[in-house]
């Protein structure tokens, strides 16, 4: 069955951008059909829709619309380049806003959120705000604060080979992150726990050389790496509002995941309404590593 692909420009507004800004979107499927939408947050911050792209599998399964979007500052939204280092401009706020803003645009009431990654520590703060329109919630290999995301690398760091090992720990205290040695040794560890199919998706692939061109929002937000947290992410936690998320939420992580239980265990412990699955030959990206078997949870918990 083939399913419809619209894509567009909405306005949106960003405080002290300094210039006008539009939020690239595609949409999967009607979104005129009477069936609440899954709206996916891809990772980053600084990433592009295009690396969860395989979640359009949802519209098919479901028969649910599914809308994508770039976030401000990657794919085929507004970048900002001149903002990199701002610690003022680059807050979470600016994405809820940003994620709100497309729905009006859209005029959509009511919405489902599938976050992965970064994607989910979006969805986790849309949630606790308790918007009037939300009725589902996936959140897919998020952490819940920086602090546990930082411990449970790390520890990740120490399974790798030990001369990989030295090589990233002379380049970070060196602070020379773009070193060829530097960079084959992250690509053990994204092997390892990032994704583990080889080769890697192509739309994966074209997702990091996008971060790479313009890694604004990410270094200013997360840092230089996915276990060296300098950005004005670094000390961000929700684990105190969790009991405020008011809808069912299904939890995913991978059992090779960099995203590991103990990052991901508060969710079910504080959400009130809360089931985990974990795809145990998955890392970080389940949605490609296991892509039948996630569309299955996934589509399931959208759909009871």
């Amino acid at each position: 069955m083939s399913v419809s692909e619209t894509d567009g420009y909405a306005p949106v507004t960003v405080h002290n951008a300094g210039k006008p800004c539009q939020t690239f979107y595609k949409i999967v499927g009607d979104l005129s059909s009477g069936k609440i939408p899954l709206i996916v947050l891809n990772g980053g911050p600084g990433s592009t829709y295009t690396y969860v792209f395989s979640i359009k599998d949802i519209a098919t399964l479901t028969d649910l619309p599914v809308v994508f979007y770039d976030q401000i500052g990657g794919g085929k939204s507004t970048h900002l380049p001149e903002k990199n280092g701002d610690v003022d401009f680059w807050t979470v706020q600016i994405f809820v806003d940003e994620f709100h803003s497309l729905l009006r645009h859209l005029n959509i009431k009511e919405y489902n959120v599938l976050g992965h990654s970064w994607g989910a520590v979006l969805g986790m703060e849309i949630a606790i705000r308790q918007p009037a329109g939300l009725r589902k919630l996936v959140l897919s290999s998020g952490p819940v604060s920086m602090e546990l995301w930082v411990q449970v690398t790390r520890k990740l760091l120490e399974t790798l080979p030990a001369d990989l090992q030295q090589i990233i720990r002379e380049n970070e205290e060196a602070k020379t992150y773009n070193s060829p040695e530097y960079n084959a040794a992250m690509q053990e560890f994204t092997k390892r726990f990032v994704c583990r199919l080889d080769p890697l998706p192509e739309e994966v692939t074209a997702a990091f050389k996008e971060m790479e061109a313009d890694p604004t929002p990410y270094v200013t937000m997360q840092g230089p790496s996915e276990f060296t947290i300098t950005g004005n992410l670094k000390d961000w936690s929700v684990i105190d509002d969790l009991h405020k998320i008011n809808v069912p939420v299904l939890v995913t992580n991978g059992a090779h995941d960099e995203a590991q239980d103990p990052v991901v265990a508060p969710l079910f412990q504080h959400v009130p309404r809360v089931r985990w699955y974990t795809f145990a030959n998955s890392a970080h990206m389940a949605h490609w590593e296991e892509r039948e078997k996630y569309m299955q949870v996934v589509g399931d918990f959208l759909t009871q």
